[in-house]
């Protein structure tokens, strides 16, 4: 029995999605569960497996094609007994796609392949092709794969399992993949892979909304700064992760957000919509590109709860298992680019926020400190923060107001009560 493929919902927002790679062949056989392509929303780049065992017999839908969520993609023949099994796909209308359909003969497929399958040499053991993918990108060897302990079913090796292994293991160069590249004259013209296009476009369609305005402030974070030396070892070894800056700024930005709440709103039209909670995006760099998953209702995390999320969030983002819904409801954003050795910056706003915090890296500054007893020079320990807000409706009493809230609530902080 032939059986359609669609276009996945990926999000509750989502609608529509754009095939980047098929990983299969029209004619080849293919497992459940088995990677059949990659697809990329406005959110998120996802790799989706078959839900049948059989052949892929036809294809509607090229690279780089946009596709509505629900629309076949795609069809497999199967011998799976399908009267016991309840798919998504059977409850969805099959659209007439024949004026789009890959031509094929009655009894015989052609197949036309635009895909670049990674070649590994002989194997001893099976694996998918997202782990094959995976151990191409960061360059592990077939033999490194059949050494490592798997968790599947008879010990396969998962997605999960090569992923806790690349994160152990240490860094190695990674040799990246040439893009397309058409000469002219003196010049290279490189084509934009789709995260790239997408961040073009928010970043531009930002510009184009919000009247960006900045302030930017110094803090002190030398007590903050000898917190986190001396609770580095304890902390790591109790939380199985490392103590950053990050969880002390959020929480400062978290107490900043109650007593400034048009900083925790957005515009819609000519309305003020004031949130009633605090989600705040994180920025994370990823391979040539950059998003920014967000930590929901953070009012109702205490400190502890902040430094799980953010690490987290940052780590499921860059081994790309996060979610298109984790990657959308903002009402404020940061980014960290003190971790480039930045000194400061002016961040772009992520809509449809009307604020973001730019931190830029630590460093140890001559610093005139005020006393009653007179005034002295001493080290300290020094950051700027960078205020980008919409002066649509943030004027720049309010942002210079926040921003020297998050500066207070930091320089002030009571950290023998964190933990």
């Amino acid at each position: 029995m032939v059986v359609d493929v669609v276009m996945p919902k990926m999000g509750e927002s989502i609608t529509e999605g754009t095939i980047l790679e098929w990983r299969k062949n029209l004619g080849d056989s293919i497992e459940k569960d088995e990677i059949l392509l990659e697809i990329g929303t406005d959110k998120v780049d996802s790799e989706i497996p078959s839900s049948h065992s059989g052949t892929l017999v036809e294809v509607f839908a090229n690279p780089n094609d946009v596709v509505e969520v629900g629309k076949v993609i795609a069809k497999i023949n199967t011998d799976e007994d399908l009267t016991v099994i309840k798919t998504e796909e059977t409850k969805i209308e099959t659209p007439d796609l024949e004026s789009t359909k890959i031509s094929s003969h009655q009894n015989e497929v052609k197949v036309r392949s635009s895909v670049k399958k990674v070649q590994f040499g002989e194997q001893k053991k099976f694996f998918t092709p997202v782990v094959l993918k995976i151990a191409s990108e960061e360059g592990i060897s077939i033999s490194t794969l059949e050494t490592l302990r798997g968790t599947g079913r008879g010990g396969r090796v998962t997605k999960r399992d090569i992923l806790e292994y690349i994160k152990d293991k240490p860094e190695t160069p990674i040799e990246e993949q040439p893009q397309k590249v058409t000469r002219i004259s003196d010049k290279d013209v490189v084509e934009m892979n789709h995260m790239r296009k997408l961040i073009a476009d928010h970043m531009r369609s930002s510009l184009d909304t919000s009247a960006h305005v900045y302030v930017i402030t110094e803090v002190d974070v030398t007590d903050i700064s000898d917190y986190l030396k001396t609770s580095e070892v304890s902390f790591k070894e109790r939380e199985g992760f490392k103590l950053t800056y990050t969880p002390f700024i959020m929480s400062a930005v978290v107490k900043a957000l109650h007593a400034n709440p048009d900083m925790n709103a957005s515009i819609d039209g000519s309305s003020i919509v004031y949130h009633k909670h605090i989600n705040i995006g994180i920025a994370v760099a990823i391979n040539k590109g950059l998003m920014v998953p967000v930590i929901s209702k953070c009012e109702e995390l205490n400190f502890l709860g902040l430094c799980r999320k953010v690490n987290d969030v940052a780590s499921r983002t860059r081994n790309k298992m996060i979610s298109p819904d984790e990657l959308q409801g903002s009402t404020f954003s940061i980014t960290n680019f003190g971790v480039f050795n930045v000194t400061m910056g002016t961040p772009i706003i992520n809509q449809p926020n009307v604020g973001i915090l730019g931190i830029g890296t630590v460093k140890k500054r001559p610093v005139v400190i005020e006393n009653s007893d007179g005034d002295s020079i001493g080290i300290r320990s020094m950051l700027y923060l960078s205020l980008g807000f919409d002066h649509r409706l943030i004027d720049g009493a309010g942002g210079s107001q926040f921003i020297d809230s998050v500066r207070i609530n930091l320089e002030e902080m009571d950290l023998n009560q964190l933990m």
